[in-house]
C-alpha cells in the first residue's frame, strides 16, 4: 500500500514556496561542462545513483528538468501539518535501504510506529482490519469459508505454465474469489492503482511468481523462505514501514549534499543525448532560470472557505547547455526518451515510450481536532467491487509524530487509477467534497467538523503499469544498451516501482 505513493516523477505539483533548490556555482553562461558520468533526472533514482557513485570517487552531475531535485518527493510544511504530495512511506525490503542510511545522518531515518502494522480493507460499510496470524485468519469475514477451506488444499495445486498469467488470475487460481476480492485487488489498486487483471504477475509482483514457480505453491514457498537461514545482509531487510524525520525531502537533501550541489544542474528543458565519437557522448538543451515554478496545486482554506489557487512564470535567463561524459544514465520517465534519444530507431523505443501511466489524484486533508477519534492503522484501502470513489486513505500522523497537530489528523486520501482516471480532470471543488463526503461516511468523520487543510495534487501520469507489454520494453532495453554500453536506461520503467525498488536499483547501477 506505500507504493501508492510511489509515483513517477510529475512537474505539475510544485509549489514555489516550498521547493528544494539547489544553486549551482557555474555561471550559466559558460554552460559547457564534461564529466565521467551524468545521470538524466534528479528524482529518487538519479540522485541515489549519483549518490553511490560519488562514494566510488567518480565523477558525476546530475542533469534535472525541473528548477527543483526530487522528482515527485517533495514535502509540504503548513499550517502545522506536514504533508508530501509523493510517496510518504516505502518498506525496508531490500537491505540497499538500510546500507544508504548507514552512508547519510542516520538520525534521517524514521521508522513507523507499531499502529503502522494494522492494515484496514472496507468490507460491508466498514473498514476491517486484514488478518495477521492464524486465528484472525480463520475468523476474517474478509474470506468466505468455502476459501479458508479452499486455501487449505493451496500447497498441492499445480503450477502455473502461463508465463503471461496476470496477478487476478493466479490469485483467483490459487487463492480463491474472495481473496482475490478482498486482498488481492485492493492491495494492486494500492501499489499500482491499477488493474489486477491486466497486470502481469511475473513483472509486477516477481515474488509471488516465483513462490509458485520455485516452490510450487505460495504456502510452501513462503513456509521454506522462513526455514532458510538469513546472512547478516538479508536480515538488513525488516520490512519496517520507514519515512525521514521532517518529511521524504530530507533524504533529498541529504544526497544532494552528498553528491555535491555544484554538480546537480537545474532547469535543463529540450534535452537532446547523441552519441559522440566512439566512447561519448553529448548532451544539449536550454538552461531556462525563473522566479517561480509553474504550481498546478490547489489549495483551500477551509476555516473561511476561500479557495486558493496561483499560477506564475516568470522567466528570467536562458543558456545553451553542453555537456560531455563518458557514461550515460537516464532516469527519466518511458515518455520522454523519444525526445531525448533521437538517434535510436523508432520501431526499437516504441517498445520502451509507449509504457501506460496510471494517473491518480492525491489529496492531504488535515485536521487540528478530530474530537478524540483515533486511526490506529497505516490506512485503509478500497475494493474496486465497493462501490467507493476512492482507491485508499493512508494515516501518516498514526504512523510517524509531528505529521499533525496533537489531538489531529492527517490523512492522504487517493482517487483515479487506470479504472476512474477521469477523476484527474476533475475541479477542485468536486474532488473536495467527494473526498470529505468519503471521509465522513467511512471513518465516521462529523459533517459539521470542517478540515484545517486541505490540498489536492494531481499526477497525469503517476504508476507505471507492468503489463504484458513490459516483455518486449525490456527486451528492448537490453537490446538498446547492447548496442550502447555506456547508455543505461533506469528509473521505474523497469526493476520494480516502489521507493526500494528505486534504491535498490540505483545502488547496482
Amino acid at each position: 500500500m506505500d507504493s501508492l505513493c510511489a509515483m513517477a516523477p510529475s512537474s505539475q505539483n510544485m509549489a514555489p514556496d516550498t521547493q528544494l533548490r539547489v544553486e549551482n556555482s557555474q555561471d550559466l553562461a559558460l554552460s559547457s561542462h564534461c564529466h565521467e558520468v551524468v545521470v538524466m533526472g534528479g528524482g529518487l533514482t538519479g540522485l541515489v545513483t549519483a549518490f553511490m557513485l560519488r562514494q566510488k570517487g567518480v565523477d558525476v552531475a546530475v542533469v534535472e528538468r525541473e528548477n527543483r531535485i526530487g522528482g515527485q518527493i517533495h514535502t509540504y510544511h503548513e499550517r502545522d501539518f506536514t504533508f508530501e504530495s509523493g510517496p510518504s512511506t516505502s518498506a525496508l525490503s531490500h537491505p540497499e535501504v538500510a546500507e544508504l542510511f548507514e552512508l547519510l545522518d542516520k538520525s534521517t531515518l524514521l521508522k513507523a510506529r507499531k499502529e503502522a502494522h494494522a492494515r484496514w480493507i472496507w468490507h460491508k460499510r466498514k473498514f476491517v482490519e486484514m488478518p495477521h496470524g492464524l486465528w484472525s485468519g480463520l475468523t476474517t469475514p474478509l474470506v468466505t469459508l468455502y476459501d479458508k477451506f479452499r486455501l487449505l488444499a493451496e500447497p498441492f495445486r499445480q503450477r502455473g505454465v502461463n508465463p503471461d498469467e496476470t496477478v487476478g488470475e493466479i490469485s483467483r487460481r490459487r487463492l480463491g474469489n474472495s481473496y482475490f476480492r478482498n486482498f488481492v485487488d485492493p492491495f494492486v489498486s494500492g501499489v499500482y492503482a491499477g488493474d489486477p487483471d491486466k497486470l502481469v504477475t511475473r513483472f509486477a509482483l516477481p515474488k509471488l511468481y516465483a513462490l509458485e514457480q520455485t516452490y510450487g505453491s505460495f504456502i510452501r514457498g513462503a513456509i521454506q523462505k522462513m526455514r532458510t537461514p538469513k546472512t547478516e545482509r538479508e536480515r538488513l531487510a525488516t520490512k519496517e514501514v520507514w519515512s525521514c524525520e521532517g518529511g521524504m525531502e530530507r533524504l533529498i537533501e541529504q544526497l544532494a549534499d552528498g553528491i555535491g550541489r555544484e554538480r546537480i544542474y537545474l532547469g535543463v528543458t529540450s534535452a537532446v543525448l547523441r552519441p559522440e565519437g566512439k566512447d561519448g557522448w553529448e548532451l544539449r538543451g536550454v538552461v531556462t532560470t525563473t522566479e517561480d515554478a509553474m504550481s498546478d496545486v490547489s489549495e483551500l482554506s477551509s476555516a473561511c472557505g476561500e479557495h486558493l489557487s496561483e499560477k506564475k512564470e516568470m522567466q528570467t535567463a536562458k543558456n545553451n547547455f553542453v555537456c560531455r561524459a563518458q557514461r550515460v544514465i537516464t532516469t527519466c520517465p518511458a515518455y520522454a526518451l523519444p525526445q531525448l534519444l533521437p538517434f535510436v530507431e523508432s520501431s526499437l523505443l516504441k517498445d520502451v515510450s509507449t509504457l501506460t501511466y496510471a494517473p491518480v489524484v492525491q489529496v492531504a486533508v488535515g485536521f487540528k481536532d478530530v474530537q478524540g477519534r483515533s486511526f490506529q492503522a497505516f490506512g485503509g484501502l478500497v475494493p474496486s467491487t465497493a462501490g467507493r470513489k476512492v482507491l485508499g486513505i493512508l494515516f501518516p500522523s498514526s504512523c510517524f509524530s509531528h505529521r499533525a497537530p496533537e489531538g489531529g489528523a492527517l490523512f492522504s486520501v487517493f482517487m483515479g487509477g487506470v479504472r476512474h482516471p477521469e477523476w484527474v480532470a476533475a475541479s477542485d471543488e468536486t474532488i473536495i467534497e467527494t473526498v470529505l463526503g468519503e471521509l465522513q461516511t467511512m471513518l465516521g468523520l462529523p459533517r459539521d467538523l470542517q478540515p484545517d487543510l486541505v490540498r489536492i495534487f494531481r499526477h497525469p501520469r503517476a504508476i507505471p503499469q507492468y503489463e504484458a507489454s513490459s516483455a518486449q520494453r525490456f527486451a528492448a532495453i537490453a537490446a538498446l544498451q547492447s548496442q550502447y554500453p555506456t547508455l543505461t536506461l533506469a528509473g521505474n520503467l523497469r526493476d520494480g516501482i516502489g521507493m526500494s525498488d528505486r534504491i535498490k536499483q540505483a545502488c547496482g547501477l
